[in-house]
């Protein structure tokens, strides 16, 4: 990062500062994926019943609106640069650039396929993988640069990249967004998921009062009603509709209400989602 600053000052490239600036964000931005990660490790207690898991989400949202902001930066001094030329020095943006390309590469292959489902390091990644665009960037810049003297290719690659990382980035906020809200995971159909258990389980007369949110993507809950016949056996409907659950949705942690009779919610006010 020092050297793409000392090294875009002296050459006038707005990519080289561009990439320095994804470098600053970055290290901040590795460093509180690193301690979230570690966090969400902590056992639950009496004030965080789930426990800290949710640490990842709120660190993947943070890393994402963060480099939108960046982004606008990048946008907004490209423009500058486009409307009022600067000389930029190819040479020395060159040999900065490809040494920032290593490094790059380098922390890429550490992270890529490390994170699978993780949104914390999905958006550490991110990171990552902007730094390695800009580095490309500005090498591709100071190659033309170097070869026919146009300056306004540095500023309009420095957009270019900026607006490929800006779409990778709305992407992690809405889905770190979605999970906040306790959004209904992406891949669970609660209708299909419904028709699954009454398929499954002839005693069951009805499933309702149906939630899914995520803890993580990793990790998805879901609280539900079914109301059976008045001599089925409470205990095995249980069991049978938690296997239904682990086997065809991946849900390892439900609540499930078994009601022989009508739901006792429906003539105490509770509050119930358009879903149900």
């Amino acid at each position: 990062m020092v050297a793409e600053v000392i090294g875009g000052l002296l050459s006038g490239s707005l990519a080289l500062l561009a990439d320095a600036g994804h470098m600053l964000t970055d290290t901040v931005s590795l460093f509180l994926a690193w301690i979230a990660a570690r966090m969400s490790r902590k056992p639950a207690d009496t004030l965080r019943s789930y426990g800290y898991h949710r640490v990842q989400i709120l660190a993947a949202f943070s890393n994402g609106v963060f480099f939108i902001l960046i982004v606008g930066w990048i946008t907004y001094e490209a423009v500058q640069r486009i409307l009022n030329p600067v000389e930029v020095i190819g040479g020395i943006m060159l040999v900065i650039a490809g040494l920032g390309l290593i490094v790059n590469l380098l922390a890429f292959y550490i992270l890529h396929g490390a994170g699978g489902k993780d949104l914390n390091v999905r958006a550490a990644l991110l990171h990552v993988l902007g730094d390695l665009l800009g580095s490309v960037a500005a090498i591709t810049a100071a190659v033309i640069i170097l070869g026919t003297g146009w300056m306004p290719i540095d500023p309009i690659l420095s957009v270019f990249v900026a607006l490929l990382i800006l779409r990778s980035a709305w992407m992690v906020v809405k889905e770190s967004t979605h999970i906040l809200l306790e959004g209904t995971p992406q891949d669970i159909d609660i209708e299909i998921l419904q028709t699954a258990i009454i398929d499954a389980i002839p005693c069951v007369r009805d499933v309702h009062h149906v939630h899914v949110w995520s803890l993580t993507p990793e990790h998805p809950l879901l609280t539900l009603h079914v109301n059976v016949d008045p001599d089925a056996d409470s205990t095995q409907v249980l069991q049978r509709v938690k296997q239904v659950l682990q086997d065809r949705f991946q849900i390892h942690h439900s609540t499930i209400q078994v009601e022989p009779a009508h739901c006792v919610d429906e003539h105490t006010g509770s509050i119930s989602s358009a879903q149900e």
